[in-house]
């Protein structure tokens, strides 16, 4: 009986540890055709934004196959291939919302033929326009060895090249890299992937571009302080200058338009045009400059007056919604200038303004904008159907004065970090740089025109918004001029190209003077282009919180030693543990 008992027992058991053997190969084998993750971080660093899941789901704008080809496979440093696994990660999260709409393959560029990879590296590199390769350095059995890698992929849409993607920095010149500028350069590029995968696609998949006007005829900055933000959208918009010369349908081929720091005064009929164009559901972006200032003869004088600029728009905004003060605002969260006059041969120059970011997707976790002579706006209340948001704001230690005169010793007369405001802790003190209107507007025109033509169905007028349409004002047009040199064109005139500085990014004074900083126009104008045109697939990451938690370097030297005893001495206790208790109960169990 006894025997039977065993033996029965035995059969369990050995059933019940293959029924476990067979449950495990089976959810192993499943997981590796189901690709299934839960983030549990607070701020789900590692999941794909709602705009990036919108852009995968979307079958209209994603009719076609694409298929990545990833050059980042065969003998890879142990750095190196930590991004390719993170890329194939992220690939395959695409996969889940694009499903077999998105193919992708990784490629070894060393495998092949000499003539091969020769003819490869050749189409990868297409003459510096493609993919730069990395060149790399590293040790390996006491000698120094160079190792040749292309970090990119290519993008075939429909079964043609449609783009090329850097994911990590080529080499520039003939220094190669070495392991430790890689071990830098990862986490960076992996916190980006999402953000360059999703670009490089929204570029290959479109089907066509929505227009941006830059409007001239006006004074208007020009094409050569604009290059540079004209080419940071340019991949993703369609260019062009405007001008209105009177005619009703000049901007009836444009999506949005961009008024940057006009000079002169718009015409009745340049009002109606506009005013016009936003009815449609048309989206403007004003950069105003409401005072003119000399910056030639502030530096030769030291001080210069400023007059008022009469462009004739202030009234059709205000009717939008939208209020630009013919004052200057004074912060002193800003930038310094060089003053050799000064005892630390610097000032805070308190009208060099850096802008504060809201919650705004626009500007939202953006370094601060810089924005030199800038202007209040105010919002106009009670505008029904209209929604006003501030998207720049100053800090709380700020003033403001009315066309005002302007002289380089009054920072060195109010002292470094003085009080401008009665109460520099109060938010209440902000004020609003850049504010944006959005929703159903009256026309600018519906009782100011005569009653013929505006009930003339022929005229086409329009009384009020046929679909929404948006406005930002920033109380700034010189934000995006960039500083530019000149050259001689061969085929005659000249040609212009922006200086090596970024201009978007940096202060000339600031470098010289070695000062730590950094400004976020070039982001603040990409996503103010791609929130008003509607394309939010990029915004919703580029805004993204990543909260960084960085180690408490004090604590670390104070408590090492408990950690490390812990760490050492924890597991090797619930070993011990389990090991007395498992023989415990056994001697009570047979004993």
């Amino acid at each position: 009986m006894a025997e039977k008992k065993k033996i029965i027992s035995g059969f369990y058991n050995w059933t019940f540890l293959l029924i476990v053997v067979a449950a495990v190969i089976l959810i192993n084998i499943a997981s590796s055709f189901v690709y299934r993750r839960i983030d549990m971080t607070e701020d789900q660093r590692f999941s794909l934004a709602e705009g990036t899941q919108t852009f995968l789901e979307n079958t209209k704008g994603l009719k076609g196959r694409i298929n990545l080809k990833i050059y980042l496979e065969g003998n890879l440093p142990s750095e190196v291939k930590h991004f390719r696994d993170a890329v194939e990660d992220k690939l395959k999260e695409f996969k889940l919302y694009a499903g077999d709409r998105i193919e992708y393959e990784f490629i070894d560029p060393h495998d092949g033929t000499d003539d091969e990879k020769e003819a490869l590296f050749q189409t990868l590199f297409a003459e510096g326009k493609g993919i730069l390769p990395m060149e790399v350095l590293y040790e390996k059995d006491g000698a120094s060895n160079k190792m040749l890698l292309w970090p990119g992929a290519i993008i075939e849409y429909d079964g043609s090249t449609a783009n090329k993607i850097q994911l990590l920095p080529g080499s520039r010149t003939s220094q190669p890299y070495r392991i430790p500028d890689i071990n830098g350069m990862v986490p960076n590029a992996i916190n980006n992937l999402e953000y360059m995968l999703v670009s490089s696609l929204r570029r290959a998949t479109a089907e066509s571009r929505k227009r941006i006007g830059f409007l001239q005829g006006h004074g208007e900055l020009e094409f050569k302080v604009t290059q540079r933000v004209r080419a940071i959208i340019s991949p993703y918009f369609a260019i062009k200058d405007v001008e209105l010369n009177d005619s009703i349908h000049a901007l009836d081929n444009i999506d949005g338009l961009i008024i940057a720091r006009p000079t002169s005064k718009f015409s009745d009929k340049d009002l109606y045009i506009i005013d016009q164009f936003l009815m449609r559901g048309g989206r403007l972006m004003c950069f105003l400059d409401k005072l003119q200032l000399n910056e030639d003869s502030l530096k030769r004088n030291g001080q210069t007056h400023t007059t008022r600029y009469d462009l004739g728009l202030d009234n059709m905004l205000f009717d939008y919604g939208l209020k630009l003060q013919d004052n200057y605002v004074l912060d002193t969260e800003c930038a310094y200038r060089i003053a050799p006059y000064s005892e630390n041969g610097r000032i805070q120059w308190f009208y060099h303004v850096l802008g504060s970011p809201t919650s705004h997707p626009i500007s939202k976790n953006l370094e601060n904008i810089s924005l030199p002579y800038t202007s209040q706006i105010d919002f106009v209340l009670n505008k029904e159907g209209v929604k006003m948001t501030p998207i720049l704001t100053s800090s709380n230690n700020v003033m403001t004065r009315t066309a005002p005169q302007v002289n380089l010793l009054e920072p060195v007369n109010l002292g470094e970090n003085p009080q401008l405001a009665a109460d520099p802790n109060n938010p209440m003190n902000k004020k609003c740089l850049a504010g944006l209107a959005e929703g159903i507007f009256d026309s600018y025109f519906k009782n100011r025109i005569v009653a013929e033509f505006a009930n003339d169905p022929e005229s086409g007028f329009l009384k009020k918004s046929t679909q929404e349409g948006k406005v930002l004002l920033v109380g700034n047009g010189r934000w995006i001029a960039n500083k530019y040199k000149t050259k001689s064109n061969p085929r005659g005139g000249l040609l212009y190209q922006p200086e090596d500085l970024n201009d978007l990014q940096m202060n000339e004074d600031m470098l010289r003077m070695r000062m730590q900083h950094f400004f976020g126009n070039q982001e603040f104008f990409q996503n103010m282009t791609d929130y008003m045109m509607g394309e939010n697939s990029v915004l919703d990451i580029r805004s993204r919180q990543i909260d960084m938690h960085p180690m408490d370097k004090d604590k670390v030297t104070q408590d090492a030693t408990f950690y490390k005893i812990i760490n050492l001495l924890l597991p090797i206790g619930i070993i011990l543990l389990l090991g007395f208790g498992m023989n415990f109960i056994r001697k009570k169990r047979y004993a």
